[in-house]
């Protein structure tokens, strides 16, 4: 049995849409890592203004998510990340 590491998931949304579509996006990954994974807390920032452009977007919707899972998960997440057309960004980090 694999022990638990301890990640960061920072994930970027697509700004154009609507505040429901933002919504069903974040719960849709809330309700994923709380099951497959031991949510510890989730974080949205709202939009904020992109570094560079990324796929003809200036804005984001940033959020940030905290969890503990096993050490295959995170690449399980990362491809769900890279199957949703509304995430434009996301990074996985495992903290120390």
């Amino acid at each position: 049995m694999a022990n638990k590491n301890k990640y960061e998931a920072l994930f970027i949304i697509n700004p154009n849409l609507d505040e429901e579509g933002t919504k069903a996006i974040v719960d849709k990954f809330k309700n994923l890592l709380e099951t497959s994974a031991e949510l510890e807390n989730i974080d949205e920032w709202g939009k904020r203004r992109l570094a560079y452009k990324i796929k003809d977007k200036t804005e984001g919707y940033y959020v940030l998510a905290n969890f503990s899972a096993d050490s295959d998960f995170p690449r399980e997440l990362e491809r769900i990340f890279k199957i949703t057309d509304e995430i434009i960004k996301y990074l996985i980090i495992k903290k120390d």
